[in-house]
């Protein structure tokens, strides 16, 4: 198609097969030395030599990036912006650590960064800006949110091509294209503009969150590494569309203008061991009169997918850039996935009580008290149906002594005792059944929300996105080894305080259920707290915490219904006659 980049160190080309015009093949074609950077040429072997960023980043003039969320800077060699660092977040929990690097320059082992340009039409020879440009400063001084950059550049041929970028306080950068033509003839022009990316990123590899290309073009496109790895290129013609690279909780972004016919392209492209990783969209031509000057805008979103800024809040004038550039649902840009409809407004509720509380944790409680009660209803006549199980357990167990050898009329009997008793035998499964979708969308939430990225609640929970960091097999601390790191089996070996008060709270909450009469269903109701104890261990601590903490709701719950259907409470003696039992 076009802005083929399959290396630095080799020109750009146009894709096979992309079904444009000839006129725009052969805009393609005129990139020329657009993508070419010696810093980055493949060795014969296929790998790179490679320096680190700050090193790179001094070998060539720069204009310094400072705001309040970003640092960085402008290449002034190729135009580029591709050195950004988050400067709001960190690797780890602790605040020293170094802050989160989103772009890096070519010829470095990671180059990741964004390009803005024009590609010459057919029958232009006028050269061109490209990677090896360098561009002037018109003046002096860093890019700020109130301090704009100029850059300039002079063909010598008659074309004057000026760029102007400004960037607000969060993430948005706004370029401004213009050349102004005081040669002898007109000349026609393709704007572009370019996400590029070098190797392949470490994914977190969960099939719920999307990590790789990404775009709303004439609907949500999604491409992971590996599926655009076998795809090569896929072209798109759209309107009031976006597209880029999105991490877990970091992501880049084209936001062209919404009324403009966009040719985009997702594309991957392997030079020796390493693939390049592109999204890209070409505009309609502008042709540049003689004395005149050609304009083409552009924006790009480089940061964190943060919820109010990204435009998850459509009301009290919080609708971030979605609503406030009048984007195409660029809240998509979080992976809000399938059950997005109750994943959404779990998340708003967990941030409304968080903007009183200021603890997400504290969020976490509220929610699940407000969700039961929600549930009150239902769950109401499946405990009352659970007591009235309660109050039939004589009758039944008189059926097994009745009919001890004939199963066949011990079911009959039985399902006439709860036809007359108006009891439903699978209204217990209920209140299990009923939290699923809840289970889910917090674990969602939790999961690709940046805002709950390292949240911490209280005590040792520093971080409730990520698992319970206290171990049982290491005495909680007092024995220094780290069991999880033994082969094969290590992995279960992680057993933090939260996952062992969870699962003595779900083994409550059966304990006060009656005994089911099967004999197989009393053995997985006996090991279904330690199973699901294990299962939960490596689970996020937020979401830990919420089903401990709705176990203990349910037995609160279910007690005082049984209490009003007048059946004892037989929760202690359960619980009496479980480690009598264990004596005898």
């Amino acid at each position: 198609m076009f802005l083929q980049r399959p290396a630095d160190g080799e020109a750009a080309r146009p894709a096979a097969g992309a079904g444009r015009a000839p006129e725009e093949h052969a805009a393609a074609d005129r990139l020329g030395n657009a993508g070419r950077d010696t810093a980055g040429r493949q060795t014969q072997n296929g790998t790179k030599k490679t320096c680190n960023r700050a090193k790179k980043a001094a070998s060539s003039p720069r204009v310094k990036i400072d705001t309040p969320r970003l640092s960085g800077s402008v290449s002034l060699k190729g135009g580029r912006i591709d050195d950004l660092a988050l400067v709001q977040y960190r690797e780890t929990v602790d605040p020293k650590s170094p802050p989160i690097i989103l772009y890096s320059p070519s010829g470095t082992a990671e180059p990741y960064y964004a390009e803005f340009g024009w590609v010459a039409a057919t029958g232009v020879t006028a050269k061109m800006p490209d990677a090896q440009t360098i561009w002037q400063q018109d003046g002096s001084g860093s890019l700020t949110p109130t301090t704009p950059v100029v850059l300039k550049w002079d063909n010598g041929e008659g074309l004057t091509f000026r760029r102007t970028i400004s960037v607000d306080d969060h993430y948005l950068f706004t370029i401004k294209d213009e050349v102004s033509n005081v040669g002898n003839a007109p000349v026609t022009l393709y704007p572009f503009a370019l996400i590029s990316r070098h190797g392949t990123p470490q994914v977190s590899g969960y099939y719920i969150l999307h990590e790789g290309l990404i775009g709303y073009l004439d609907g949500l496109q999604e491409y992971a590494y590996k599926k655009i790895d076998e795809a090569k290129t896929v072209n798109f013609k759209a309107t009031n569309g976006w597209l880029g690279i999105t991490d877990k909780y970091w992501a880049s972004a084209l936001l062209p203008d919404t009324n403009a016919q966009l040719q985009a392209r997702f594309s991957s492209n392997p030079t020796g061991n390493v693939h390049t990783y592109q999204t890209d969209y070409l505009l309609d031509p502008v042709t540049v009169a003689i004395g005149g000057t050609a304009t083409a805008n552009a924006r790009l979103f480089a940061g964190a997918k943060e919820a109010g800024v990204v435009g998850v809040f459509p009301f009290a004038g919080l609708g971030g850039y979605n609503k406030e550039l009048g984007l195409n649902h660029f809240d998509l840009l979080i992976d809000w996935g399938w059950f997005y409809f109750i994943t959404k407004p779990m998340f708003l509720g967990l941030d409304f009580f968080y903007r009183f509380f200021g603890n997400f944790g504290i969020s976490i409680l509220l929610v699940t008290v407000i969700v039961k009660l929600l549930f009150f209803p239902l769950a109401n006549k499946s405990y009352a149906s659970m007591a009235k199980m309660k109050s039939i357990q004589p009758q039944l167990q008189a059926l097994k002594e009745r009919f001890p050898d004939d199963k066949v009329k011990q079911q009959q009997e039985m399902m006439e005792i709860y036809r007359k008793e108006k009891i439903n035998p699978v209204a217990g499964c209920l209140p299990v059944v009923i939290q699923i979708p809840v289970f889910f969308s917090l674990y969602k939430v939790l999961f690709v929300t940046i805002e709950m990225r390292h949240a911490p609640f209280f005590g040792w929970i520093k971080d409730l996105s990520a698992p319970d960091p206290t171990n049982l097999f290491t005495l909680f601390g007092l024995i220094p080894f780290d069991p999880t790191t033994i082969p094969v089996f290590g992995h279960y070996l992680a057993l933090g305080i939260w996952p062992i008060i969870m699962g003595i709270t779900m083994w409550f909450q059966m304990k006060l259920n009656p005994t089911p009469p099967d004999p197989t269903q009393q053995i997985i109701f006996n090991w279904m707290p330690l199973i699901f104890t294990f299962m939960l261990a490596g689970f996020p601590a937020g979401l830990v915490i919420y089903w401990a903490w709705n176990n203990l709701l349910s037995v609160l719950q279910q007690s005082f219904i049984m209490r009003r259907n007048g059946v004892k409470v037989e929760l202690f003696d359960n619980l009496k006659a479980t480690f009598a039992r264990k004596a005898t």
